[in-house]
């Protein structure tokens, strides 16, 4: 008897789903678990090698097995296709492909990024596979952290760490919403576009988030409330080929950790 074709990710589990193989701070700290049964060893292999490339090889646990089933026209192709960097966004989470049948759990920070996910996911497979969208929008102390930024970006000078005057402008109102959660943490992350080394960039973004997190501290916020990482340009937002688009990419981002 031929068995069911199943791919099962859990996704940025906060809270460790699968077996814990590194330890980290932020919400994207646990493992990558990949379990479930596919048709061949190349099919395995291209899997593990997409998820390492988004997630990092050390957080991704491999549990797959191979053989004993019959996969659909280019499956291999379209499983690996929607294993792309916005999942990087989700948080006790959940990506299954069963067959020609996608599903998606867990939570993100807003509605448009649940709906650009699900949109993601089927811009990259063909009208014959179905995707459920089961995401949920984080806590409404999310949306005030989201609205309050806007479509803003705290600015940096070139190539440094240093807020500019229009950067504190955007921070001092940062700095009022998060004042009105009480006994709230909270995580800044930083991100840059993709000109220099990725090294470079790593080590900017997480300058930059220590930056804010000093700066916010300085306007009442307790510190140790606030977690930083640096992603550089690992997560970007928008094409790094146009100025506009590396602009939006230097950005920071503001979470409310549950």
């Amino acid at each position: 008897m031929r068995r069911s074709l199943q791919v099962l990710l859990a996704l940025s589990a906060l809270a460790g789903l699968g077996a814990q193989v590194c330890r980290a701070e932020g919400p994207e700290a646990g493992p990558i678990v990949a379990s479930g049964t596919v048709p061949d060893e190349s099919t395995r292999v291209a899997i593990l090698t997409r998820l390492r490339e988004v997630f990092g090889a050390n957080r991704v646990v491999d549990n797959l097995s191979v053989g004993g089933v019959v996969a659909p026209p280019n499956w291999s192709s379209y499983a690996t296709r929607i294993i792309g960097p916005g999942l990087k966004t989700v948080s006790r989470g959940q990506l299954a492909l069963d067959g020609t049948n996608v599903s998606i759990s867990g939570q993100v920070s807003s509605e448009a990024q649940r709906q650009q996910l699900a949109s993601d996911l089927a811009g990259n497979l063909n009208p014959t596979y179905l995707v459920r969208n089961s995401l949920q929008v984080a806590a409404p102390q999310q949306n005030v952290l989201d609205k309050t930024l806007a479509d803003r970006t705290v600015e940096f000078e070139s190539g440094s760490a240093n807020i500019t005057p229009r950067g504190t402008a955007v921070l001092d109102e940062m700095a009022v919403a998060m004042r009105s959660m009480r006994a709230q943490k909270f995580e800044v992350v930083g991100h840059t576009d993709n000109i220099g080394s990725r090294a470079y960039n790593l080590a900017l973004s997480a300058a930059r988030a220590m930056s804010v997190k000093g700066y916010l501290a300085g306007k009442g916020i307790d510190a140790g409330a606030i977690a930083t990482r640096g992603d550089g340009p690992d997560r970007p937002v928008a094409e790094n080929a146009t100025e506009a688009g590396r602009a939006r990419n230097r950005r920071i981002e503001f979470r409310v950790v549950n």
